[in-house]
């Protein structure tokens, strides 16, 4: 249930991200799955690449909570029915599809449907842009109870193997955090900006 050695985690790429010199970073605390987090993230990128001229600039998710959610592969969508879980209108994992947008020639910037427009957010395109996104391993802990209370638990596993299966199906290139809240103490000791 708690996480208590570095091989129950990611990190190798967390301790990469904690090290990271080449220019500002932010990290944003996400936990609302239907709220403007991923357009919040894209218009901070945006705005430090060329408002402010940071081309390194390093934009990092801690997400968890309900946001957690985005960040399971649609297999997981399916087979426990996570759409029951995720509230409001949200039937599948729309937010790891990439937008017609991303076929935009990206040498235009200021294009309103183009690649940097609010055409085109998703954790994908985000990711190929160099946002990191991180896992909560108690939020995948605590989606694993749910999903076995509640009886969307169709192999009829243990909390513990739901859990496992849940870190196992993460989009690719997620890093899993032993937790979001605690990482993000450790993010602003690395001078990473705090951001809700």
């Amino acid at each position: 249930m708690i996480p208590d050695n570095p091989d129950l985690w990611d990190a190798a790429a967390l301790n990469e991200v904690l090290a990271y010199k080449g220019g500002a970073k932010q990290a944003w605390d996400n936990t609302d799955l239907t709220g403007p987090w991923l357009n919040a993230m894209r218009n901070s990128l945006n705005s430090q690449i060329w408002g402010f001229r940071e081309p390194n600039f390093l934009c990092v998710s801690a997400t968890h909570g309900p946001a957690q959610l985005a960040l399971y592969d649609q297999e997981m969508w399916d087979k426990y029915q996570l759409a029951k879980i995720a509230g409001g209108d949200v039937t599948r994992n729309t937010f790891i599809l990439v937008p017609l947008a991303s076929a935009h020639d990206p040498a235009d910037v200021q294009s309103m449907e183009g690649a940097f427009s609010s055409q085109d957010n998703s954790i994908v395109v985000l990711q190929r842009r160099g946002v990191v996104f991180m896992a909560c391993h108690n939020a995948i802990w605590e989606h694993a109870e749910r999903l076995a209370a509640t009886g969307q638990n169709p192999d009829n596993l243990s909390v513990g193997r739901i859990a496992a299966e849940l870190a196992n199906h993460l989009v690719p290139d997620v890093v899993l955090t032993p937790g979001a809240v605690a990482t993000l103490v450790n993010l602003q000791q690395a001078g990473f900006a705090y951001s809700r």
